[in-house]
């Protein structure tokens, strides 16, 4: 006889009570211990738990500050920052098609195997391209592609492109500093950015807008002292020396005499700010403040100051440099062009490199150095630009004899351009020495560092005058309607260690010499063609900047117009 299930024995028997008591005793300590686990979740760590809750849903992004702008002088804007936007992608969320990819890639000027390698990187952010134009980032909006967004940044735009590019610098991808103003102030300009806390939803976008943590701090504008005209002026040119003369490289340095402002400072090769793809070292070098050179004779009026201030000499002491030559030890100094009896005053017309070593070897070396000290060389003027060098003046105790003679006219001894435009002031300022500025200036300067008597500065500045005239080397630095006073330089340049048939052309001078205003200080590399003296291929550069520059300024004129000069100017 078969028995169903419900009539089966082992029903009919009873459970041991200590079962369900274990039972009981389980469900209860379970029981307890949701409770208190609720209690410690709840109680003791709601705020983490809350953190990781917000995490899911809450962001805090960064609110960019505006650059501030750069302008020159008179307001005109060099720098400035124009907002763009930059598409970056979630790649766990970005499942594009094949057609999606193609069209997204398309819009971004990119190749679709790149825009794909990135979207399959395991990141939970990537950049796919930064700084593009609204309009552009608009289309890509407009196909609302899944994980694909867009965020609102800042781009740089240079207005005069390389005309300023040397002083001015450029930004990179994140806005910051990389050369020029643009680093050496990039605190001042960049400001802070600020936060708020937003919600967003899992395709991130955002649904609200919960609080402004903090408010960005908009970047402070720069005004240089740079005056855009006479930087314009200043650049074609010397642009245009360059190309004439088949040089190298070349730079310019203009400065308020009254003031040491740096009113312009250009350099070739040059580049194009708003177009970096392609750069050398050689065009960014701003050869101003980074590059040195020998700067020949354009040193004689150093050595016939300290002459002059140490009451050795005046300025119509005369000194033999007859028969052209001085031979020193092993070495034998020349003249290019043989010259008897000279004053003072006719070594510096004349630029006798024997007449000026003589004169150098009547001091202690260490007189000689403590004056190249005193006016700037041998050491950065430190403006905070990036980059700058020193220079090369070895210590006094080092110099031989021959050494002492060629330092005198400007060789064994290395500068940059704007040391030496800067050493010049003291000429054009009756003997004392201003700091210069990259920025403008509340107004006129007071008194400098004094390196020369006023008799001193006034009579080299006669000096200097006299090189521009006839009969001087460099009578292609007058002016019509102003005195003009200046110094040409033309030095070797040294190539594995000896100087080679390589030249460096300068000339530094101002005007009006009787109330200097401007200096101008040109430097021409290597020219190629047939012409390489400083007076032939540097001292025509000064005159028509400087003559632009002073009709600029609206500075009046300080001498007669001769015949000629009207006949030309009409």
């Amino acid at each position: 006889m078969r028995l169903k299930f419900v009539h089966s024995p082992l029903l009919s028997q009873p459970l041991p009570a200590w079962r369900a008591r274990v039972v009981l005793a389980l469900l209860l300590s379970a029981f307890a211990a949701l409770v208190v686990r609720s209690l410690f979740l709840q109680g003791i760590q709601n705020d983490f738990l809350q953190k990781k809750g917000e995490s899911r849903y809450e962001r805090v992004i960064e609110i960019s500050a505006t650059r501030g702008r750069i302008l020159d002088r008179h307001g005109d804007v060099l720098a400035v920052s124009v907002p763009v936007k930059s598409i970056w992608a979630i790649p766990e969320d970005a499942s594009l098609s094949p057609a999606q990819s193609r069209q997204l890639a398309a819009l971004l000027e990119m190749d679709v195997r790149e825009l794909n390698r990135k979207l399959g990187a395991e990141k939970d952010f990537v950049f796919l391209k930064r700084q593009i134009p609204p309009d552009q980032a608009d289309r890509i909006a407009a196909l609302q592609l899944p994980g694909i967004h867009a965020q609102r940044e800042y781009r740089r735009y240079y207005p005069v492109g390389d005309v300023t590019a040397h002083v001015v610098g450029f930004t990179g991808v994140e806005d910051a500093g990389q050369e020029g103003v643009e680093l050496a102030l990039n605190a001042q300009l960049s400001g802070q950015p600020g936060s708020r806390r937003v919600i967003k939803d899992r395709r991130g976008q955002i649904v609200e807008d919960v609080e402004s943590i903090k408010a960005p701090v908009e970047g402070r504008d720069v005004t240089l002292a740079l005056d855009g005209k006479i930087q314009y002026l200043a650049f074609s040119y010397l642009k245009q020396a360059i190309e004439d003369n088949r040089a190298k490289a070349g730079g310019i340095v203009v400065l308020d005499a009254k003031s040491g402002e740096v009113l312009a400072l250009a350099n070739l090769p040059t580049y194009n700010p708003n177009n970096r793809v392609k750069l050398a070292g050689a065009q960014l070098r701003n050869r101003a403040f980074t590059d040195t050179f020998e700067p020949g004779s354009t040193m004689k009026p150093f050595t016939a100051a300290l002459a002059l201030e140490k009451g050795k000499f005046r300025s119509d002491t005369p000194v033999q440099t007859a028969p052209g030559r001085l031979t020193i030890g092993t070495a034998t100094i020349s003249d290019a062009h043989p010259h008897g009896v000279l004053t003072v005053a006719e070594v510096i017309q004349k630029s006798s490199n024997v007449g000026i070593s003589k004169i150098a070897l009547t001091f202690p070396p260490g007189e000689m150095w403590s004056m190249f000290d005193a006016v700037g060389f041998g050491h950065p003027l430190k403006l905070g630009f990036p980059g700058e060098v020193g220079g090369r003046l070895r210590p006094a105790k080092s110099w031989r004899p021959i050494e002492q003679a060629t330092m005198s006219y400007g060789h064994g001894i290395a500068v940059t351009l704007i040391q030496l435009a800067r050493a010049y002031l003291a000429f054009a300022r009756d003997g004392d020495l201003l700091p210069l500025s990259l920025t403008r200036t509340a107004g006129a300067a007071g008194s400098g560092q004094n390196v020369f008597s006023a008799k001193t500065a006034r009579e080299v500045r006669a000096m200097l005058e006299l090189a521009v005239q006839a009969g001087g080397t460099a009578p292609k630095a007058q002016i019509a309607g102003y005195r003009v006073a200046g110094k040409t330089g033309t030095a070797h340049k040294v190539d594995g260690g000896v100087y080679a048939n390589k030249y460096v052309s300068s000339f530094v001078g101002f005007a009006p010499a009787s109330d200097p205003r401007l200096i101008v200080a040109v430097m021409i590399d290597e020219p190629g063609g047939k012409a390489y003296y400083g007076g032939d291929v540097a001292a025509p550069v000064f005159a028509q900047v400087m003559a632009g520059g002073l009709r600029t300024l609206g500075v009046a004129p300080d001498a007669p117009l001769k015949p000629l000069q009207v006949a030309a100017a009409r």
